[in-house]
């Protein structure tokens, strides 16, 4: 809830060094007050600005007010100037789940975003494990966030714009979440991330659920990056789920792209060739027992 209110304009007396600015009149008796109009309004998020304007109180009385709701487990602050109201049975947590807090501070850090990789993949029940961590897809590096239970990891990627997205309900709201065949691209991007191939390939299992050959191929389209199609490909079929990679062969097919390595980070010197994928079998993928 951003309070956005009227200032007249300032004015300057003769002989006096400094400018007086006139200060809004407090909309909150206390910070306790605050809090709890924000709730009752379904709001779990502010900004020190909002709480400044709200309260009517020197910048150096609100940041010692909010330093004590801090220390009583009142509030949260995944980062500097932004705040999160920690509901009483998350106290012992430390923070709220990420979910109740990750769209409005992206927008406080003005940056565009969407929840991925496994937490992405697990949204589309793809759950095998519960991630250990909230990732978050981004467009430069951030530092990640821990705060009690909580950490939420940042990921790079250039051109994320063009990633389809959907939104998904939230307890306070709404975020922003990779597609299904988004997010099987990005797990074959990002392995490092997801507990490499192994692991990515035993999520690829419980997500191809999800998977339509044709969204595979309009994301492989908007990716422009033949390999991530050929890995992915590969791997589908690997783990049994060859129906959704057939339209994607196709379009590898038509593609004409030279051999390149199932793991990027390893010479493919010696490795057998796959040619119906044009890859470099160059690591050994042990998805978990039971999967193809």
């Amino acid at each position: 809830m951003k309070l956005m209110r009227k200032y007249r304009a300032v004015t300057v007396r003769k002989g006096r060094g400094k400018r007086s600015l006139p200060r809004p009149k407090p909309t909150a008796s206390s910070p306790t007050a605050f809090l709890e109009a924000l709730q009752a309004s379904g709001q779990y998020t502010f900004r020190r600005t909002e709480a400044l304007q709200a309260l009517g109180i020197s910048r150096v009385a609100l940041k010692h007010a909010l330093w004590r709701l801090v220390r009583a487990g009142r509030v949260a602050a995944p980062r500097r100037g932004f705040y999160v109201i920690v509901a009483p049975e998350y106290r012992a947590a430390g923070c709220p789940p990420a979910d109740w807090f990750i769209d409005d501070l992206m927008a406080f850090l003005g940056h565009p975003y969407y929840v991925g990789l496994l937490t992405a993949a697990a949204l589309h029940g793809a759950a095998h494990q519960a991630p250990q961590e909230f990732q978050v897809v981004t467009d430069r590096p951030l530092p990640m966030i821990e705060r009690g239970r909580l950490r939420i990891r940042f990921v790079k990627k250039a051109h994320l714009n063009a990633t389809p997205t959907v939104r998904v309900n939230t307890q306070t709201g709404q975020m922003r979440v990779s597609a299904p065949a988004a997010t099987a691209f990005d797990l074959v991007r990002y392995p490092e991330h997801c507990g490499f191939l192994s692991n990515v390939a035993t999520v690829l299992h419980d997500l191809a659920e999800q998977l339509a050959g044709g969204d595979l191929v309009r994301v492989a389209e908007l990716e422009r990056e033949v390999a991530y199609a050929q890995r992915l490909g590969y791997l589908l079929e690997l783990v049994g789920r060859a129906e959704p990679a057939r339209p994607l062969a196709d379009w590898v097919a038509s593609k004409a792209p030279r051999i390149v390595p199932l793991d990027p980070t390893q010479t493919m010197t010696g490795a057998p060739r796959n040619l119906r994928w044009r890859l470099a079998v160059n690591d050994e993928v042990e998805p978990d027992q039971g999967i193809a």
